[in-house]
């Protein structure tokens, strides 16, 4: 009886884990971290009620679909088959999920890595002259979307996408691998500064974490 129940419990287990539903995770620090650049509350209701959503109509979305079974990566292979309630709520978490990575409290926010600067300086001619690239992109997406700067064969990228699509959905435009990323809807910033993107973008290369871009960089290089 009792090998009975024990078999039961690791295929419920088992079960579990094939099916398990997305999840939120915390930040990876306080709500008030990004202060003054990026204020508790938009990261509080950022995080909480947008991010949150996602979660929770993707898990609807997928509920009994042979899509539970499937990794965000996976759904993004063919995402174009899919519904497009999936397409936004997947890109939606997956990206939120990233984009918190990348970013830090100011004292922490530090510099590139020798490898990464080497690569921005062989591919935009300057720190400067990349930073002038990226919040060009970021502020020319029309309506909402994110900027992004990927690797492409080795090679550095910016490219931005509309809505909560990224650059490993089978429709992008241009592929790649993600190693830095901006939110530019609305509800990423607009407490604090309103309809002045710009001065959101300009704020956001305070709390950038550099380790995060650089690790990821090099491990895309592998």
């Amino acid at each position: 009886m009792k090998k009975y129940f024990t078999t039961i419990f690791i295929l419920a287990v088992a079960t579990t884990n094939i099916f398990a539903q997305h999840t939120l995770a915390p930040l990876p620090y306080a709500y008030d971290a990004l202060e003054p650049y990026i204020d508790k509350t938009t990261m509080e209701i950022h995080h909480d009620k947008h991010h949150a959503a996602y979660v929770n109509n993707l898990n609807a979305a997928i509920k009994g679909t042979d899509m539970e079974k499937l990794s965000l990566e996976a759904l993004f292979k063919n995402i174009s088959k899919y519904p497009m309630v999936v397409r936004n709520n997947a890109g939606g978490h997956w990206n939120h999920s990233l984009f918190w990575q990348f970013m830090t409290s100011h004292d922490k926010s530090g510099a590139p890595s020798e490898k990464l600067l080497t690569a921005i300086v062989k591919d935009f001619g300057s720190l400067d002259k990349f930073k002038e690239q990226f919040n060009d992109a970021a502020a020319k997406r029309f309506g909402s979307g994110w900027a992004w700067l990927i690797v492409n064969n080795g090679k550095l990228s910016i490219i931005s996408t509309p809505n909560q699509d990224n650059p490993l959905m089978d429709i992008a435009e241009v592929k790649g691998t993600p190693v830095l990323m901006l939110d530019v809807w609305e509800h990423a910033y607009y407490l604090k500064y309103q309809n002045r993107r710009t001065e959101y973008i300009k704020a956001f290369w305070e709390v950038v974490n550099w380790n995060e871009v650089s690790q990821r960089f090099e491990a895309s290089l592998k």
